[in-house]
């Protein structure tokens, strides 16, 4: 009962000055809502990361063409054609937790169909590349390894290619002009959408690694070179043997670099997560900082409240109350002022989230967890910066409080 004779004063007094209760919840509003968006924004940028991870298939390790040194000049991936088709033949071969593989080369050239043109990327792939990648399709079938070993000219295309170059039709048997070399495309991708950087992963054309060497690019060595594991704890040991098996067939001696990167799907994810990471962490700060503003507030408007008031509080000492009652009530008053402002700006929080993920389609995703834990500090930041006002209020002297003017 004395609690919510409690209640309903700090209600009363608080209704008294509506506009300047508002205004002191405004900053718990806009703190709560800050990190809620902001945890929203950076879950929903990792589960879109970790998605993307994910869509390069189970248990695959990326082998890259150069990063190596050379007159002090380091290239980087993909900056030298240093791969031979034969070292994707060794590694099949000689790794035994190796299960699928798949030579790559990549370049970009327009192509045609009918009066339709478009540019797109061209992926020379082995048979096996869609099961690595687990990218079902849509239509038709994947070429095979005869038409790897025969350099036949068939195609696998994307949706986008599909829907540019054969508009309101089926684009299986239809014929595909890369570089004024037909193509016969025997299967379309299902979508998959954008990457992690924000390419289109369905603007692709995929062909057999040895007809885009032989029949397009002319060229004698690889980019890249896709293999799956056998299992997650197969990864590290495969990556230490390809690593031994190459810098072995390439005759590179101890203490030179590699002319080659080995990557696995696990380090990428951990260099992609990090780099969220710190982003996530910035933006959580500052909105801690509005949270902390927020809570300065409280504890501003509860000093002037005290000030105020301190005639009423001698009254209510006067007549029998303690100050521990006195206590209670400006505490209970700071409570609801930041536990009001705080809900309210859960609520801001997931609704400007929904907003961008709509109108800006930014990919966001609010953990139930956050919410209580919003809830929980904006009550604790009530607590803590409320204290203070509410003891210095408990402690007045009843006579000096009915004297005040």
């Amino acid at each position: 009962m004395k609690i919510l004779a409690i209640l309903r004063v700090a209600v009363r007094a608080l209704r008294r000055n509506k506009l300047r209760t508002i205004l002191t919840m405004l900053g718990m509003i806009i703190g709560v809502g800050a990190v809620i968006a902001t945890v929203s924004l950076g879950n929903g940028a990792k589960s879109q990361v970790e998605a993307q991870i994910a869509s390069l298939g189970q248990n695959v390790i990326l082998i890259f063409s150069g990063s190596f040194t050379r007159g002090g000049v380091r290239s980087g991936w993909n900056g030298a054609g240093t791969l031979a088709v034969e070292d994707a033949f060794a590694i099949e071969r000689e790794v035994p937790e190796i299960t699928l593989i798949s030579p790559e080369l990549r370049s970009g050239t327009l192509v045609a169909a009918g009066n339709q043109n478009w540019s797109t990327s061209i992926l020379g792939e082995g048979a096996d590349y869609l099961d690595i990648r687990m990218w079902p399709l849509a239509e038709g079938s994947m070429f095979s390894e005869q038409d790897v070993r025969s350099a036949n000219k068939v195609a696998v295309i994307g949706k986008t290619v599909a829907d540019q170059l054969y508009p309101g039709m089926k684009a299986i048997g239809q014929v595909l002009r890369i570089k004024n070399v037909p193509f016969v495309v025997v299967g379309e991708l299902i979508p998959k959408g954008l990457s992690v950087m924000g390419q289109d992963q369905d603007d692709i054309v995929i062909v057999p690694y040895t007809s885009a060497m032989k029949r397009l690019f002319g060229a004698t060595t690889l980019r890249g070179i896709t293999v799956q594991a056998s299992s997650t704890k197969a990864l590290a040991p495969a990556q230490q043997q390809i690593t031994e098996l190459l810098r072995q067939r390439h005759r590179i001696t101890p203490g030179h670099d590699d002319d080659f990167t080995v990557r696995t799907q696990e380090e990428i994810a951990e260099a992609a997560n990090n780099a969220s990471q710190t982003m996530r962490i910035l933006l959580a700060a500052i909105a801690c900082v509005s949270l902390i503003v927020g809570g300065i507030g409280i504890m501003n408007i509860m000093l002037v409240s005290v000030t105020e008031r301190t005639r009423e509080i001698g009254i209510r000492m006067a007549v029998g109350a303690h100050g521990r009652d006195i206590l209670m009530q400006f505490l209970t008053e700071a409570v609801a002022l930041s536990v009001v402002g705080g809900a309210l700006g859960i609520v801001s929080g997931v609704g400007g989230s929904r907003l961008l993920n709509v109108y800006m389609h930014w990919p966001t995703l609010t953990p139930v967890e956050w919410v209580f834990f919003a809830f929980i500090v904006s009550a604790m930041v009530g607590i803590f910066f409320g204290f203070y006002p509410a003891y210095k209020a408990s402690q007045l002297d009843p006579i000096d409080a009915l004297r005040y003017e």
